[in-house]
């Protein structure tokens, strides 16, 4: 499980974690039984704090993506009760947050659209294609 965490962006390390971890779920990386790393080893390996990937793997369990079964850890119970109108608008607000970011740091239009392509491809890094559907705007 590959998680990275931009430290500089505008939008902060637990919804970067929450995001990532909900991608690979819907993606298949992660499928329903797969438990997740304890939190105070994931927040070791990426340099956060405890409470930030607290935070993350509670907004999980909120989404009904992840169940913590306590001393069993967190699992992935499934992609969560999301239909398509929240699910757009949480896209919307993470397409903001990361222009915001973008701009912020000096990118130009291109540069931030080669930058979401580029994540594309690296998400689908394990072999499964990149969709039309997942360039088209």
């Amino acid at each position: 499980m590959q998680l990275i965490i931009d430290t500089g962006s505008a939008v902060p390390a637990y919804e970067q974690l929450r995001a990532q971890l909900v991608a690979m779920v819907e993606s298949g990386g992660l499928p329903t039984g797969t438990r997740l790393p304890p939190i105070r080893q994931l927040a070791g390996d990426l340099g956060l704090a405890v409470n930030t990937v607290g935070r993350a793997y509670r907004e999980l369990e909120l989404a009904g993506v992840a169940e913590a079964r306590g001393r069993h850890g967190t699992v992935i119970v499934g992609t969560g009760a999301m239909g398509q109108p929240q699910r757009q608008k949480v896209v919307d607000a993470a397409a903001d947050a990361f222009a915001r970011s973008a701009q912020h740091h000096g990118a130009s239009l291109q540069g931030a659209l080669d930058a979401v392509t580029a994540a594309f491809v690296r998400l689908h890094a394990d072999g499964t294609p990149v969709s039309a559907k997942d360039l088209a705007p």
